[in-house]
């Protein structure tokens, strides 16, 4: 018999009836040790610059696959010292951006396969699939009606397309009714709540016809060719808080956005987190604070820019953020690389406490229940603990778990009796932890 059960992120505000002493904060990255996975060491890989990275976990082959964006016509940092990479970097006038494949089979070490399919500097033997597209976003469709429509593929202009092994592209439709750009990483993808595609591009506040502020901008379409005239869904405070581009997927009931945050001034971006309802209304979880953030190292091989991948890629005891990472400033000569940072699982973001000296606590509004057990996924620090209270629907105390006293995921709560109720209210006590979040399981 399959078990049921329903996720629920606490981040998700629609959750919580009643707060004391508890503030939500984005989840702790951990880059990787393998970092950089791969880098800029083909003669077609001149510049990855934001990379546009797409990663897709592919159970049929027990591979991971990876679409990136690099300049393949471009000048290059190699090499260049500090001294060198100060001077104004200006693109050749022939720039041009290519798509490119790589394959894994445990996320780590890549290969760039000699794919025979596009032409560059008279020969085939390369990993380039399609020459010229910008910004692409590549997703493997989970709503495709044949499996000749199961790779789609949206990218600058705005055009279209779509293939059956995501190497293999037929000519591109262009998108009428649009004038949005996307000159950016355009995210595309299935919106399971809305019954239609959705796309994530870039838009731009104007003054007297000269660019001043990006912005998020949103297409949507029910069958992928049509899709709607966009409308600005999302816009930071000011020139050093400017979203550059955002990759978006639906994870446990709500849609998760990772936005890259451009600033002017220092001309680096890093990765912050934003979830959202609908795909429309965003909220920005922690603005200031990354999510994945740039190190402080200069030079170091994500010093510059961190661009997430679309999407993550999601393991029993892991959650994969892959990203490109570029070594100097967004707008200078600069190395890049695909880099890999790790969450814990359900750890895009947390509640702790506000004020160390006393409890926090967690009341989330009345839930339909009808399950057996319900499981946290909580860390607990040193001498912490979280304990879990339930109430009826008249808001009377029915029981309170025994105290977890160690970090678990999906770990189930010790309650002295069953719990037969139709609707309940958790509250959630804790000290020295963070609470990720409950689900209910059969």
């Amino acid at each position: 018999m399959n078990s049921k059960k329903n996720k629920f992120l606490l981040l998700d505000n629609r959750l919580i009836d009643i707060q004391n002493n508890t503030k939500l904060v984005v989840g702790t990255a951990h880059k990787h040790d393998a970092n950089p996975l791969f880098t800029e060491d083909k003669p077609w890989e001149k510049r990855y610059d934001n990379f546009y990275g797409n990663m897709i976990y592919n159970n049929n082959e027990c591979i991971y696959q990876c679409w990136y964006s690099p300049f393949i016509i471009d000048h290059s940092a190699k090499g260049m010292t500090l001294a060198d990479r100060n001077k104004t970097y200006d693109p050749p006038k022939n720039r041009e951006m290519g798509i490119c494949y790589a394959y894994s089979k445990d996320g780590i070490d890549w290969i760039k396969p000699a794919l025979g399919i596009v032409q560059f500097q008279g020969s085939k033997n390369n990993n380039i699939i399609w020459r010229g597209p910008h910004g692409a976003g590549v997703f493997s469709d989970s709503n495709a009606i044949s499996q000749e429509s199961k790779f789609k593929i949206i990218f600058q202009g705005m055009s279209v397309s779509m293939s059956f092994n995501g190497l293999d592209w037929p000519r591109e439709k262009k998108i009428k009714g649009v004038d949005v750009e996307g000159d950016t990483h355009n995210n595309a993808f299935w919106a399971p709540t809305l019954g239609k595609y959705v796309c994530i591009t870039r838009s731009w506040y104007k003054k007297r016809n000269k660019k001043v502020l990006r912005q998020v901008a949103r297409l949507e379409s029910e069958d992928f060719f049509n899709w709607t005239k966009e409308e600005v869904v999302l816009q930071g405070d000011d020139a050093n808080d400017q979203i550059y581009a955002m990759p978006v997927f639906y994870f446990a009931g709500v849609y998760l956005g990772l936005p890259v945050i451009y600033s002017t001034e220092s001309d680096r971006t890093w990765t912050e987190l934003a979830w959202s309802t609908d795909t429309k209304n965003w909220n920005r979880i922690s603005p200031g604070t990354a999510l994945i953030p740039t190190s402080n190292k200069l030079l170091d091989y994500d010093f510059g820019c961190v661009y997430p991948c679309a999407t993550p890629i999601f393991l029993s005891n892991e959650i994969r953020l892959y990203y490109g990472g570029s070594d100097y400033l967004h707008f200078g000569w600069r190395n890049g690389s695909l880099c890999l940072a790790t969450l814990r699982p359900d750890g895009f973001a947390g509640y702790e406490q506000i004020k160390k000296e006393s409890t926090g606590k967690i009341r989330t509004t009345l839930m339909p229940f009808g399950f057996r057990d319900i499981l946290i996924s909580v860390d607990v620090f040193e001498n912490g603990w979280l304990a879990v209270t339930i109430f009826d629907k008249n808001g009377e105390y029915i029981i309170t778990s025994e105290k977890i006293i160690k970090t678990i995921t999906d770990g189930s709560l010790c309650f002295q009796k069953n719990i037969n109720l139709d609707l309940i209210q958790l509250e959630f006590e804790f000290d020295r932890a963070k609470l990720y979040s409950f689900t209910f399981s059969n």
